[in-house]
């Protein structure tokens, strides 16, 4: 994090606008709380990404929280090309006045330049390699791949410097990490994945109880059976066959499936949060 707020601090004045990129099924909780401190009021646009993994309604009221609060904010899908249109207007809407000024200057068609940031795997890099038209950026399903400050051109009329993806020191509050846990902001490989995915059927419960119980074919008698989130955790286990000798559930085997098929989207388009009001 010192690294990245040292690179943004000193490149802040090079560029005409931040472009921040969330993961739309958990804008809060993706949201680096250092960025606003170090770009303060600098011109912002908020990306919300990955919609197609999110439900739409819920996006849709974040949307409106943000413009409620007079911030831009846009859903944009790598994988469909959903918002994609907006992206340009909405900066060059942003930028107005500053264009104007170009303008009156004679600098007519002057490119934009903008600093993307945002935490490990929310999509950074597949959104401007859209952008570019071609793989500009490494891309990998995992987070922490981009790793030092890149310039790169656009087919928008738009020049980017891309910044590292990194979390904050510390997390304020235990649901934060749970949710970027769940999504994969943080790395399986340090993480108790059970833990996670036990938590994972506790959310599931409370905001999907449908679509986990058609995902895993689970009846609501089973679920309502279950009086710990592990119960939940061993049920989905079971149901998907994954035992070992003696009959015991394969805790580490459930534990990868449930994780997977949530982040891809396969029990369905689900939001772990809400914005309040």
């Amino acid at each position: 994090m010192a690294k990245t707020r040292r690179l943004i601090t000193e490149n802040l004045k090079e560029v005409d606008i931040i472009v921040e990129i969330l993961d739309a099924r958990i804008p809060y909780s993706s949201k680096n709380p250092e960025i606003a401190k170090i770009v303060g009021d600098k011109p912002t646009l908020t990306i919300l990404n990955k919609a197609s993994l999110a439900e739409k309604s819920i996006t849709k009221q974040w949307i409106e929280y943000y413009s409620a609060l007079g911030k831009y904010a846009i859903a944009i899908d790598c994988i469909s090309g959903e918002g994609f249109n907006l992206l340009a207007p909405t900066i060059k809407k942003i930028l107005a006045e500053k264009i104007q000024r170009y303008e009156a200057k004679g600098m007519q068609g002057r490119k934009l330049k903008a600093m993307f940031v945002g935490i490990p795997n929310v999509g950074k890099s597949s959104l401007i390699n859209k952008l570019c038209g071609a793989k500009k950026a490494k891309v990998e399903n995992r987070p922490g791949v981009t790793l030092n400050k890149q310039w790169i051109p656009t087919t928008i009329g738009l020049d980017l410097m891309d910044m590292p993806g990194v979390l904050w020191p510390k997390f304020e509050e235990k649901i934060v990490g749970e949710n970027l846990a769940i999504t994969g902001a943080i790395k399986d490989a340090i993480l108790d994945t059970e833990y996670i995915a036990v938590i994972l059927c506790s959310r599931l419960k409370n905001l999907a109880p449908e679509l986990l119980m058609a995902r895993y074919k689970i009846t609501k008698e089973e679920l309502d059976s279950c009086e710990m989130d592990y119960e939940i955790f061993e049920l989905v286990g079971r149901k998907r066959g994954f035992l070992i000798s003696g009959g015991e559930v394969n805790t580490e085997r459930t534990a990868a499936t449930l994780l997977e098929e949530f982040r891809s989207a396969k029990i369905g388009n689900i939001s772990l949060e809400i914005p309040q009001n």
